[in-house]
């Protein structure tokens, strides 16, 4: 009797200790490298709004899903008319926001006209221009006539700035955003972090995580101790540089090399002398040498790109050879334009490493050809309003991690002040255009316009160091949007 009372106390023993052992922790801290002007996805260009709230607080009538597959979110199914003008959303049922006001077809309506409306603020304003009308056919059906067909309107649709918000609480999305996903807005601590917790009342399948903390740490020195101390559980996007290495070796986390949408670009202000010189541009484009930018800008990680467009992408040409370096070719353009001793100019650079680190290389390259570039960093809300904005600017480093987005060029007073009635043409006839052969062959044709007018320096495709603790699962290894998607992220033991 006293073996058995022993050994049946020992098996409680074991079970207490087998179930606290079982429980895995629900909490995350995510490591990001920039803070959001805020957090309304519909109303800013910023890719670090959507880092933090895409899928997660917001969600569109479609989503793109981890290989950048279009999937249903608060649409459940849609059917197209036989000619391409008419789709027919139906909604899910039982879908709430998260102040409690239930999400139904007015919304929708009422967040697309918002988002193409003349006054719209929506940084991506032109995924919406086909769209004659949005009607409310019932709570749970939507209409969306189209003036010509467009077959990526499911696509752009997914994007983070077609997310349906609600009239009661958009205005103050930008500050205290309410979606209707499966995590709520807890809290900003403005220079610090932002914080979600799970949503209890989602219409889906229930989030693993109770709690995530996205945590601001733009300074690459600061990020592999926050990580290797466990102050930090995942970098999605990590800037460790010669840290990678020993960061790799280490059991206690796992790193993924994956591939985003991130077209790094030597951004170039076509509407400002000397720079509205084509010959100017093409002297740059020789001079740069992208092996020598990608080894010190991205660990040796990037992609070359010669237009802009991603590898990833079955439309992509490879346009690297168009210029290729050539410090005397470009000196003999240089010459040719008019400035055979070169000039002066400003490089205007954000926070990330990529560019901050990259433009010290794009410098020293261009000084070989008689360009003398004064560096200007600048914090990411100076970018925003000098560059991007006012197009007060020069030269400038940035990665575009908007899915596709080559039409940005065709976009009148954006800020590359470029302008050529040939792309805008292939632009108008792709938006027109639903067969897949066809819009493969003007992808390639609008690629080439670009690469030869060297428009920008194409640098190369920002890679993905994904690094997180290895006991993480869920974690995107691509990013074919700008989103840290944490619906399937998990601790396992």
């Amino acid at each position: 009797m006293k073996t058995f009372a022993t050994m049946l106390g020992a098996a409680a023993v074991f079970l207490v200790s087998g179930s606290a052992a079982l429980s895995a922790r629900t909490d995350l801290v995510v490591g990001v490298v920039l803070e959001p002007p805020h957090l309304d996805p519909t109303a800013g260009a910023a890719a670090a709004i959507d880092e933090i709230v895409y899928a997660n607080v917001f969600e569109g009538l479609t989503r793109i899903g981890p290989s950048g597959e279009v999937e249903p979110a608060l649409a459940e199914s849609w059917k197209v008319s036989e000619d391409g003008l008419t789709y027919t959303f139906k909604l899910r049922e039982g879908v709430t926001f998260h102040d409690g006001t239930t999400f139904e077809a007015e919304d929708v309506k009422f967040s697309l006209d918002r988002a193409r409306a003349e006054d719209s603020t929506n940084a991506q304003k032109v995924l919406f221009s086909a769209i004659e009308s949005v009607e409310a056919v019932d709570p749970t059906t939507v209409r969306i006539t189209l003036g010509h067909p467009q077959g990526a309107l499911p696509y752009n649709l997914g994007w983070g700035d077609a997310v349906i918000v609600a009239p009661e609480s958009a205005d103050a999305n930008k500050e205290k955003p309410v979606g209707t996903g499966p995590f709520k807005f807890d809290n900003w601590a403005k220079g610090s972090s932002v914080t979600i917790s799970k949503y209890a009342d989602y219409w889906g399948e229930p989030v693993a995580l109770e709690k995530a903390e996205f945590r601001f740490i733009p300074d690459a020195a600061a990020a592999v101790p926050a990580l290797l101390s466990g102050d930090v559980h995942t970098f999605p996007n990590l800037q460790a540089g010669d840290a990678l290495p020993q960061i790799e070796a280490d059991p206690r986390f796992e790193v993924v090399i994956g591939a985003t949408e991130g077209e790094t670009i030597l951004a170039t202000n076509n509407g400002k002398a000397p720079f509205d010189n084509l010959m100017v541009r093409q002297a740059i484009a020789h001079a740069l040498d992208r092996d020598e930018i990608i080894l010190g800008a991205s660990a040796g990680n990037g992609v070359p790109i010669g237009s802009h467009f991603s590898p990833a992408n079955a439309a992509y040409i490879d346009l690297t050879d168009t210029y290729p370096h050539n410090v005397e070719k470009a000196k003999a353009l240089l010459a040719e334009a008019g400035y055979p001793d070169g000039f002066s100019a400003t490089l205007k650079l954000p926070p990330p490493p990529y560019a901050r680190e990259g433009g010290e290389i794009v410098a020293s390259q261009l000084r070989e050809i008689g360009i003398e570039l004064e560096i200007i960093p600048v914090e990411w809300a100076q970018w925003l309003e000098q560059v991007f904005t006012n197009k007060d600017y020069d030269l400038t480093i940035v990665s575009h991690t908007e899915p596709n987005d080559i039409n940005i060029y065709a976009r009148e007073g954006y800020y590359f002040n470029y302008d050529n009635p040939a792309f805008d043409a292939v632009m108008e006839e792709l938006g027109a255009t639903s067969d897949p052969a066809k819009r493969k062959e003007l992808f390639g044709t609008a690629q080439r316009i670009l690469a030869e007018d060297a428009v920008n320096g194409f640098l190369f495709q920002l890679p993905k160091t994904g690094v997180w603790d290895a006991k993480l699962e869920g974690m995107w290894e691509n990013t074919p949007v700008q989103a840290n998607d944490l619906t399937k992220v998990r601790w396992v033991e």
